[in-house]
């Protein structure tokens, strides 16, 4: 049931408020009432409310300054000031202490309810965007105990709030993708977009235009104007996964757009300035690459302020049993059963298997072994499935 509080001194216009909110059956609202801001800010402190209306004039602790104080204390409960003295100013003043709207005494019944609703809407849907981030937040947390990751974790927060390019090696299935994401997320650039690029999965003769847009008749089946990767991620972080596999030609490009932050769309002639980090990522050996003729030098270089190389499973096995656990919990919460218990003995043996696919690989087969393992996971189902 929602929960709304309700702060006013006058007990009368408490007492009528609380008739009209618990009179919507369809809210099932659960309505609770404090005689002033102390009293107000106390249960703000002590319990989680959907919804608050706030008198502005009151005695000892008026309603902006609840309001004021509850967000500097992290309340996010979404607020409702309501006055007597209702005048553009007042009303104006509260929207920007972070108020959702603002209602005049006595206030009309439809738009009371109206602004309730739509309040309530609104914390919930910022509720479920919470909810959403943590699972997003979880599903690219770092785990691990080993010196290596240990190592790998404390380069990545040093460098995270820097707009230093990153060049991330590893194997196929270390987690290459989820050290750049670690990168955005501690960047200064979080709350704008981070772009992921797969330049292995495109072919060579669209990725310029996946990269920096075309115009309307640059080709064939140019039939409208696009914008490129790079336009997209302007201020912040764009992820070149595979870029070894890039093709020379879209190389020379990316090379003028770290050089001069700026590109130009595939038949266009209009240079276009950006503010785009840029994280690359390869499971190549470069320099080899550089060697034979397959990738650029000055490009490598300007990729390559900070060089960060993500560990294979081999060497940090002693990680697997915290890896399992992680899986084991997900897998449970993505199918809406009960996480699977796995023997000791079990997991040993997953600890001395040889992960030529990494985590990858070791994800996998723990989803493998949840679906095919009838009760716990032992050592015959490792034995048979693996």
């Amino acid at each position: 049931m929602p929960k709304v509080l309700i702060i006013e001194d006058e007990a009368s216009i408490r007492a009528v408020l609380i008739d009209i909110l618990k009179d919507q059956k369809d809210l099932k609202l659960e309505v609770e009432e404090a005689k002033d801001g102390f009293e107000g800010l106390s249960k703000l402190e002590g319990d989680s409310f959907d919804l608050v209306l706030c008198d502005i004039k009151m005695p000892r602790m008026d309603g902006l300054e609840v309001l004021n104080k509850a967000k500097s204390k992290k309340i996010n409960t979404t607020f409702i000031m309501i006055s007597a003295h209702g005048t553009t100013e007042l009303a104006v003043d509260a929207v920007r202490n972070g108020a959702y709207d603002f209602l005049q005494k006595p206030p009309d019944l439809n738009r009371l309810l109206i602004t309730v609703r739509n309040a309530l809407s609104k914390t919930t849907l910022l509720e479920e965007t919470r909810q959403l981030k943590r699972k997003i937040s979880l599903q690219f947390e770092m785990i691990g105990q080993s010196s290596a990751i240990k190592e790998m974790v404390t380069m990545i927060e040093k460098v995270a709030p820097t707009d230093a390019r990153v060049l991330i090696t590893g194997p196929n299935g270390s987690g290459k993708e989820l050290v750049a994401r670690q990168l955005h997320e501690k960047s200064k650039r979080v709350s704008a977009a981070f772009i992921e690029v797969n330049c292995a999965a495109i072919p060579s003769e669209l990725i310029e235009s996946e990269l920096f847009g075309h115009e309307k008749g640059a080709f064939t089946s140019a039939i409208k104007q696009r914008i490129g990767k790079f336009e997209l991620a302007d201020g912040g972080t764009l992820f070149l996964d595979e870029i070894g596999d890039m093709s020379l030609s879209a190389q020379a490009k990316v090379l003028r757009a770290l050089q001069e932050n700026k590109i130009t769309k595939v038949g266009g002639d209009k240079d276009i300035a950006i503010d785009t980090r840029v994280i690359a990522a390869t499971n190549k050996d470069l320099k080899k690459e550089i060697s034979e003729g397959r990738f650029r030098e000055d490009l490598y270089h300007r990729l390559s302020v900070i060089v960060i190389k993500v560990p294979s499973l081999r060497e940090r096995k002693e990680d697997i049993s915290l890896l399992v656990d992680k899986f084991l919990e997900e897998i449970a919460d993505n199918y809406g059963t009960k996480k699977k218990i796995i023997e000791q003995d079990a997991l040993n043996a997953l600890k001395e298997a040889d992960w030529s696919g990494n985590i990858r690989e070791l994800k996998n087969v723990i989803e493998r072994l949840v679906i095919m393992s009838e009760g716990t996971i032992g050592l015959r189902e490792v034995k048979k499935y693996l």
